[in-house]
């Protein structure tokens, strides 16, 4: 494959492959894919953009915070990590090149297991898909109970107040949370539970400052919205602990401020008015349909949101950059300039980019070009998968220092006990050097996936379709048969709720 030094043939996959062949009742199932009519909305064939020339990203020598907080360098700055893990030369992490094929494989078998032959089927990777954990299709039917005066714009800002918000929440849950859907009964954990939980809050009015207006987001409601009415919303309570559960109050409060910026959000201070700024930006074409830059709307989401984030994050002339931290895999000075050694992921900011375009694109037919600018999502299921399948693996070191802080951490009420797995604070170097390594492997995966898939051309899978349909779920399935009582992931993040 020639992706490694010195690389051996890879294993059989066949021992991976069996660990998960079930799904559970928390996984997600896929709606439509986007080139379907849905809720009687038509669409049109995806048109041709080949011509269309994006922007260049910002020149780190002249502003390198802009330079960091771009999509073009999430990619390129992690490739630095991923360059040094195909030579087995990295800080926290062993690399077995002979395990790559088997990795690939697995997801295979997995893509195979649920969708052969019609692997277009797939929808990409969002938060819509969450939704409708369990087969219900929950967007659909919230789309069918509003009344047909309200247009296919309102109905597509709707779903982005909504969507915002849930990803927002939607940072690592942990082991024992869980949220009961007062609609249907049923119990929900992690990011389905999460996104059902926010759903429900959202249709109660939870997040609307207008009491006669309860399906949207905007400033006053997150205002008032308190950590306890936050807690009460998703059922969290000592019996039933979430993970950051104050990270994530501050992030919506933090949210409601930011909503006031009336050139993206409008006087009306909602998270679906960028629709209306992104739809008169002057880089979004009109064709038969609307097509809009990926790097427009990552400008929005980055520079309306950067007020968001903690304060404590890294910075670069005294600019906030969100996600991204130091990595001592990367080059650092004095042969460097300072910024150089920081690796940015913008995994939330990426998370909300994949699942605000499929409400646009479902409701409104709007086609987005440069979606390859976009990368795998560096967290803990695409992350974990790696480590499950043996493709990398925690030095020794670097295990028991993991191992005495998850011990540590046990004796916290509340906190799990069983299962002990190597533990870390988000910006501790082991997770950030992971983080960006994962993103380097998604790609390569990519690539080998759509060869032993035989997709070539406009059938191949796009990277976002083998996250949401091989490498997202082979990472959750693998820590379920893996760690079948916790499902936690092979390293646990010791999570604020801002970040995974």
């Amino acid at each position: 494959m020639g992706l490694f030094r010195k690389s051996k043939a890879p294993a059989d996959a066949a021992s991976v492959t069996s660990k998960a062949s079930k799904t559970t009742n928390n996984t997600a199932q896929s709606p439509p894919p986007p080139n379907k009519a849905m809720n009687g909305h038509s669409t049109f064939p995806a048109l041709s953009t080949a011509n269309i020339a994006l922007p260049p990203p910002p020149d780190p020598a002249q502003d390198p915070a802009a330079y960091l907080r771009s999509i073009h360098a999430v990619r390129e700055r992690s490739r630095i990590v991923h360059e040094k893990a195909k030579c087995n030369n990295l800080t926290h992490f062993d690399v077995d090149p002979t395990k790559f094929g088997e990795t690939a494989a697995y997801i295979v078998s997995i893509i195979k297991r649920d969708f052969a032959p019609n692997y277009q089927a797939i929808p990409p990777h969002g938060r819509w898909q969450h939704f409708d954990v369990g087969g219900r299709q929950r967007i659909d039917q919230l789309l069918m109970s509003w009344p047909s005066k309200i247009d296919a714009q309102e109905r597509a800002r709707r779903l982005l107040d909504l969507f915002l918000v849930s990803v927002l929440l939607d940072a690592g849950a942990g082991t024992q949370w869980s949220y009961k859907s007062k609609e249907s009964g049923k119990t929900y954990r992690r990011s389905e539970g999460l996104a059902v939980a926010s759903l429900e809050m959202f249709k109660a009015g939870y997040f609307s400052g207008d009491s006669t207006e309860p399906y949207q987001v905007n400033a006053a409601g997150l205002n008032r919205l308190s950590v306890n009415q936050l807690a009460i919303g998703l059922q969290v309570s000592e019996a039933n602990p979430l993970a950051g559960m104050e990270g994530r109050a501050d992030l919506l409060a933090n949210l409601g401020e930011a909503l006031r910026n009336t050139e993206y959000f409008g006087s009306t201070s909602r998270p679906g008015n960028m629709l209306d700024y992104l739809l008169s930006h002057p880089s979004t074409q009109a064709s038969s349909v609307p097509i809009i830059m990926i790097p427009t709307l990552w400008n929005v989401l980055v520079d309306s949101l950067a007020s968001i984030w903690p304060a404590s994050r890294t910075q670069v002339n005294g600019i906030s950059l969100g996600d991204a931290w130091p990595c001592s895999s990367m080059p650092s000075a004095p042969r460097a300039q300072p910024w150089e050694n920081i690796v940015p992921f913008h995994k939330l900011t990426q998370w909300l980019c994949y699942s605000l375009m499929a409400p646009m694109t479902r409701l409104l037919n709007v086609q987005f070009v440069g979606v390859e600018l976009l990368t795998g999502l560096p967290e803990y299921r695409n992350g974990g998968l790696l480590i499950d399948t043996g493709l990398v693996t925690l030095k020794p070191a670097d295990a028991k220092r993991g191992l005495d802080a998850y011990r540590n951490n046990a004796t916290v009420k509340g906190q799990p006990c069983m299962e002990v797995v190597p533990l870390f604070s988000t910006d501790d170097d082991v997770v950030v050097e992971w983080r960006a390594l994962t993103i380097g492997f998604l790609d390569d995966l990519h690539v080998e996936v759509n060869r032993l898939l035989h997709l070539e051309g406009p059938d191949k899978l796009s990277l976002a379709q083998m996250l949401e349909a091989g490498s997202w779920k082979g990472g959750r399935e693998l820590a379920e048969v893996s760690r079948p009582n916790t499902k936690q992931p092979p390293i646990m993040i010791l999570s604020d709720g801002t970040v995974f």
